[in-house]
């Protein structure tokens, strides 16, 4: 008898912990709907206690999804289990992740605890937790690493404390497939109450194994598993929750599971986090990239035109990625648009529908042929949309090869003042423009971190996207925009990025300068 995976998505926790892909609430927001639309079971939606945006973004999206349990990770302290509680309790189903380090090297040079130390620490936090919370996860961080005779005796007290769920990490991605398969044979065959409770695998990819680890801790018992969309997370990333959940749905007679996860949502997943993070899947990433289902070589594509199962081994449909005819231009109407729109996965309201068409019909007006891309961009700057501090209203820009180039730019702001400034820069027009923004602004302090400019499609008239992070304290913020006109691109998108760092600290009550902001 088939057994059933319970799919942790940890997307916007760990996943946004990746250096460049913060999300602001309002994007957190619509990733945790489009999470749960793909069927994920849990969606760790962030580090209560953290800090005060992370704190919101578990709160909010505790209380408007329904159908995916609510988790919230938290050290195995008081404070941080109160906040967490604090954070998830209007959840329909809640969840709290303690999280307490067993490696010898962790808890003497991280956590500077002794073994008993650690023991009773986790003991206690369980039960504490318990008191709030009707479901609560353990995680043995770095377990892969952990003395397996000690790691064995604290999961068996974690049971008898109360304990739902034992997650087994390999936190630094340094195991061997066959390694993480026999320490949850190990733990699984020789603990007390095992069967009370729910195995998890969480691994990370720093050697390139957290997909292969994942599959061999299900092999060997574990029945939930932790990952994220498109394998973001910290230094080389998390499990890719689409690799994962398409290797036990294309090989079930070797896996013999099956999960909950609508694979036709993977594709429209991955791509509205790309489109959130500005972070690209490679080409050649399994499942999602541009290049899963394409073949060049004469000998596959005759095998591929008289049956395609020669070189696939899954249809593209089956996650989402239809090709259809419909090709879209100015003469497309309203009807044409919201049929190309629910075929690439989305529903909107007729409010947001006709906001989407005219902002359609404007892009159609510069270009001949509007690809999938380009809906995809109009797409986010509707279901995106955060209160603007600052709007552009013109720029204009002189240069030439012997002189310094010069920018005058007018923004609005929030109160519908009008804000000018000028500049020069020997770096070129955006660097100028980027300079006179700079001058206008109230926030100062923050650097350009990253810019990223990108043709949509080929042609004259094609639209160049540009995606830009800024850096204010540590924090990331980023932009998003696209136009015809490269460098008006690079301004919207540079705007775009400094509303998400207002938003984002007006949203956590961060407090600037002695006032709330």
């Amino acid at each position: 008898m088939e057994k059933r995976i319970i799919v942790f998505d940890t997307t916007l926790r760990d996943g946004e912990q990746s250096p460049g892909c913060s999300m602001n609430i309002q994007e957190k927001l619509q990733m945790a709907k489009q999470i749960e639309r793909l069927g994920a079971d849990i969606i760790e939606a962030g580090f209560a206690a953290a800090s005060p945006g992370d704190f919101a973004s578990v709160s909010k999206i505790s209380k408007i999804l329904k159908n995916s349990q609510i988790a919230s990770l938290s050290r195995a302290l008081p404070n941080d289990i109160e906040k967490a509680w604090e954070a998830l309790k209007k959840a329909e189903s809640p969840l709290i992740n303690i999280f307490i380090a067993t490696s010898p090297i962790h808890m003497k040079y991280k956590l500077r605890m002794s073994e008993e130390q650690v023991l009773n620490q986790s003991i206690e936090m369980i039960k504490l937790a318990k008191k709030y919370c009707p479901c609560v996860e353990f995680t043995a961080e770095d377990a892969s690493r952990s003395d397996l005779n000690f790691l064995i005796k604290v999961v068996n007290e974690v049971i008898k404390a109360g304990v739902d769920i034992i997650n087994l990490p390999d936190t630094v991605g340094y195991s061997m497939p066959e390694e993480y398969e026999e320490m949850f044979n190990r733990i699984i065959s020789s603990v007390n109450g095992a069967e009370k409770v729910r195995f998890s695998a969480h691994c990370h990819n720093d050697l390139g194994l957290a997909v292969s680890n994942t599959l061999s801790a299900v092999r060997a018992g574990a029945t939930q598993v932790e990952c994220t969309v498109n394998g973001i997370g910290e230094r080389a990333g998390n499990a890719s929750l689409e690799e994962v959940v398409m290797s036990l749905n294309v090989r079930k007679d070797f896996y013999n599971v099956f999960c909950n996860v609508d694979t036709t949502q993977i594709y429209k997943s991955s791509r509205m986090l790309s489109l959130i993070t500005g972070s690209k899947v490679s080409a050649n990433k399994p499942i999602v990239g541009k290049n899963a289902f394409s073949h060049e070589a004469g000998i596959h594509q005759h095998g591929i035109m008289m049956d395609r199962r020669t070189y696939e081994i899954m249809k593209p449909e089956t996650i989402g990625r239809n090709n259809d005819n419909l090709v879209m231009g100015k003469h497309s109407g309203k009807h044409a648009l919201e049929q190309k729109l629910k075929h690439m996965g989305y529903t909107f309201s007729d409010e947001e529908l006709e906001e989407c068409f005219n902002e359609f019909k404007k892009l159609a007006d510069m270009e001949k042929e509007i690809s999938d891309r380009d809906i995809e961009f109009i797409i986010n700057k509707i279901q995106f949309k955060i209160p603007e501090m600052y709007k552009l209203e013109k720029f204009v820009i002189n240069l030439g090869n012997n002189i310094t180039t010069t920018s005058a730019v007018t923004l609005i702001d929030n109160q519908g003042q009008k804000l000018e400034s000028v500049t020069g820069s020997h770096n070129g027009p955006i660097d100028a423009c980027y300079n006179a923004i700079n001058n206008l602004v109230s926030i100062k302090d923050f650097v350009l971190e990253d810019f990223v400019m990108d043709a949509i499609t080929g042609g004259v008239d094609a639209q160049g996207a540009v995606t830009v992070k800024i850096n204010k304290s540590g924090r990331i913020y980023n932009g998003h925009a696209v136009s015809t006109d490269t460098v008006e691109a690079a301004i919207l998108a540079y705007i775009s990025a400094i509303n998400n760092m207002y938003y984002d600290m007006k949203f956590s009550n961060i407090i600037l300068y002695g006032k709330e902001e």
